[in-house]
């Protein structure tokens, strides 16, 4: 019975978020489609509105630990979840994404993305997408901020482990730039896929950054070390076993 009231509520708590993005997405999209600010500004609604609606629907509480970089960073995150996403963009104060160029033509979603900087990828295309936004980081094309990468690609469950791609470490490479790990926890109670929204405290946290200059070979390996080392003690603490369910 008490799985099933989570269940219901977790179905709820989805329907009105999905309600919320699109009626801050068509309130703002005037202001957006026109303004990087007026763009980052609704996304940052829409990501405040996610976690305290999780909070009081699900039980379901959200903390950012660590230091978010402010600066010219390159953010190197553990991706499990919708919910990383939502955590990261909210805790810096102007985030951009690489994403799937098939994403610049969802109605309204891909303008916003584009607004606020992000960097459309062709699948597949990797290598010269990459090189393309460095160029454009280089001509000052791309609005300044804090670029956000998955270096292993997608969504990983928690206790799954998926190899990180050499990807992450030709961008730190060729920009120049400090990298944040970030490691979490948020799979555990916002799987990739379903409808069940589980209670607890689901964190996302910005490890000490790695400076610019390493060899990749050794910036790789210390990636992968400090964000599955920081992720698995956070899976810990929320009561994760690997053998098993949490």
């Amino acid at each position: 019975m008490k799985h099933a009231l989570q269940w219901l509520l977790s179905l709820l708590f989805i329907v009105q978020m999905y309600l919320a993005m699109a009626v801050l997405g068509l309130l703002f999209f005037p202001w957006a489609l026109f303004s990087t600010r007026g763009a980052r500004t609704a996304c940052k609604l829409f990501c405040a509105w996610v976690r305290t609606s999780a909070r009081w629907i699900v039980g379901l509480r959200t903390e950012i630990r660590g230091t978010p970089p402010t600066g010219e960073v390159v953010i190197a995150a553990k991706h499990q979840s919708f919910l990383d996403i939502i955590l990261i963009f909210s805790a810096v104060p102007a985030g951009k994404f690489i994403m799937k160029r098939e994403l610049m033509w969802t109605p309204i979603l891909g303008q916003y993305a584009l607004r606020i900087g992000c960097i459309p990828v062709d699948r597949g295309k990797r290598s010269a997408a990459v090189k393309k936004m460095i160029a454009d980081v280089a001509k000052g094309a791309q609005e300044p901020g804090q670029l956000i990468i998955y270096p292993q690609g997608t969504r990983v469950a928690p206790g799954v482990h998926m190899p990180y791609k050499i990807g992450s470490g030709a961008i730190y490479a060729a920009l120049g730039q400090d990298c944040v790990p970030a490691a979490t926890n948020v799979g555990v109670f916002w799987p990739r896929h379903g409808i069940l929204r589980k209670r607890g405290l689901a964190v996302v946290e910005f490890l000490p950054p790695i400076r610019t200059g390493m060899e990749r070979g050794d910036f790789m390996a210390r990636l992968e070390a400090d964000i599955e080392g920081a992720s698995d003690a956070l899976l810990s603490e929320a009561g994760f076993d690997r053998d098993g369910l949490r």
